[in-house]
């Protein structure tokens, strides 16, 4: 972990920038990713473009500018952009300079969610985005939310590599139990991600909702550049045992099967946007059942802030500070090796260019 660690994020990754609900056509959205100011808008034909947020002129920003069919107007000088970057026409002036561009980003929108490649646009990969379950998905009934932290980016990303803090920071919320902090998860390495599963043997409220105790599995992939997939269910109690440790036989039918995608955002060196959604498999819940979840969600995710962004304040305080790892870690240092690696990589390719 790193002071200020923009350098060590992985660029060449799509990133969450907003949710597709929150672009309508026509209206420019300001978003700032790994420090770079970004307007993101959705032309008349709901082509979406994302762009540099400032214009060449005078570098007013973009996102404060007017949509015109396709094109986007700044709002200071009237400057016409097109999709690609490229300044169409500037009033009063009979030509163009070939100079006139700001830089344009590959933009997707998929999963409910717009996503943006921060690294070179010719090695962006759609089959990249992760298999993130969408808002529209008709096989879940979903809430969504988010909330900004004045934190770095990876101290979030290395709270949800670790859950042995549920015990403690979600008391409240979760009513998570000891289980969580005395046990530990079985830890895969993915290409570009981390794999976590575990069974939490008799937990008494989380999945069993007050109604005596269950053996709760539950498993999720953290992936580059900072996306969480997770499913939990819970079964009688003996399954665990039954199981081994491994997955919950496939015919074995689970309850209270929820599901929830979550991306954390760095948006400069000490700020990021955390997007969330959360909510039950359409046969085992209802609107009625997704809210309360996502009740608990905001809850526990605020504690989560509280304590991250003083963790934060920790940091700035402390020069030259140092962590103890514990075994707890195994997952927040895989994963952070993996970003290390990623992104020495792109930085030694970068080195051959210029070389």
């Amino acid at each position: 972990m790193t002071q200020g660690a923009l350098l060590s994020y992985v660029r060449n990754a799509w990133y969450v920038a907003a949710w597709s609900g929150d672009l309508p056509a026509g209206k420019p959205f300001a978003m700032s990713i790994l420090g770079e100011a970004l307007v993101l808008y959705r032309g008349e034909s709901g082509r979406l473009v994302a762009l540099e947020d400032r214009c060449v002129h005078r570098l007013a920003p973009l996102s404060l500018g007017r949509c015109e069919g396709e094109r986007l107007r700044c709002m200071y000088h009237g400057l016409l952009y097109e999709p690609d970057g490229r300044v169409a026409a500037i009033p009063g002036e009979p030509r163009v300079p070939a100079r006139a561009r700001v830089r344009p980003f590959p933009v997707v929108d998929r999963h409910d969610w717009v996503w943006v490649w921060m690294g070179a646009p010719d090695a962006a990969d759609e089959t990249l985005i992760p298999p993130v379950v969408g808002l529209s998905d008709p096989d879940w009934v979903l809430g969504h939310g988010q909330m900004d932290y004045a934190a770095e980016a990876r101290l979030i990303c290395d709270n949800l590599c670790d859950f042995s803090h549920l015990s403690y920071v979600h008391a409240n919320s979760f009513g998570a139990s000891e289980t969580w902090a005395q046990t530990r998860p079985r830890v895969l390495e993915l290409p570009r991600g981390t794999r976590f599963e575990r069974w939490i043997v008799g937990e008494p409220r989380m999945r069993a909702r007050g109604q005596g105790r269950a053996d709760v599995w539950s498993w999720y992939e953290f992936l580059v550049p900072g996306i969480l997939l997770m499913s939990s269910a819970a079964y009688p109690e003996g399954t665990a045992a039954a199981s081994n440790g491994g997955p919950p036989p496939p015919e074995l039918p689970g309850q209270g099967i929820t599901f929830t995608s979550q991306a954390v955002t760095p948006m400069s060196a000490k700020s990021a946007r955390y997007f969330f959604s959360w909510g039950p498999r359409r046969d085992q819940g209802d609107a009625a059942l997704r809210d309360t979840l996502m009740a608990l969600a905001h809850q526990a995710f605020s504690e989560d802030r509280t304590m991250i962004e003083a963790q934060q304040r920790v940091i700035d305080r402390t020069p030259d500070y140092r962590i103890l790892p514990t075994s707890a870690d195994q997952g927040v240092i895989l994963y952070n090796r993996l970003v290390e690696k990623l992104a020495g990589q792109e930085g030694a390719q970068l080195d051959a260019v210029s070389r």
